[in-house]
């Protein structure tokens, strides 16, 4: 059965700055296009987290309303809630069949989790999921080593990039800070 899927997302931490960006395509199956302008990132906590989310809509979405009420539980706190979610994805029978990733970050933290239990801090400050996420964190570990962009140019231009390479991901470029 034909799925409608959410694409690329890119994250860049660097200095006290970090930004997320997603593109804007939603695919329907393998071959149909359905909208193009879809938002994959988004504020939650009162503005002081950024989500970015890939993979089935419904199950992102899901996900992301679930982590919301996770940083509710947690006071805020990025690392717990990203761990409860994880455990609580992992262990239970009806979330484990979610398929979606989600990026999360706050002021502070970036982290990336995942439906088997996995909540990853990238080493270097950038991280990527989805279609085009691996040319997207190639072109941004490209950009970050050799040019003085700030995180948000880096993460702009990396999806870019990936729009230029993957047929999943366009050039609809949604940034959030934080």
């Amino acid at each position: 059965m034909d799925e409608f899927k959410g694409t690329t997302i890119v994250a860049v931490k660097k200095g006290t700055e970090c930004a997320l960006a997603g593109d804007g395509q939603v695919t329907f199956g393998e071959n149909t296009i359905m909208k193009h302008s879809a938002k994959k990132v988004r504020r939650i906590y009162n503005d002081n987290v950024v989500v970015g989310f890939a993979g089935t809509v419904a199950d992102a979405f899901s996900l992301c309303d679930r982590f919301e009420n996770k940083l509710e539980q947690y006071g805020g706190g990025l690392s717990r809630a990203a761990v409860a979610l994880a455990q609580e994805w992992r262990s239970d029978k009806a979330l484990r069949q979610l398929q979606a990733l989600l990026i999360c970050a706050d002021h502070d933290e970036l982290l990336i989790v995942s439906g088997t239990g996995e909540v990853i801090s990238p080493d270097d400050g950038i991280a990527a999921i989805g279609s085009g996420g691996m040319y997207a964190l190639a072109a941004a570990r490209a950009l970050k080593q050799n040019t003085d962009l700030s995180a948000r140019e880096i993460a702009e231009k990396a999806i870019l990039i990936a729009s230029d390479i993957c047929v999943y991901t366009n050039s609809n470029v949604v940034v959030e800070e934080v």
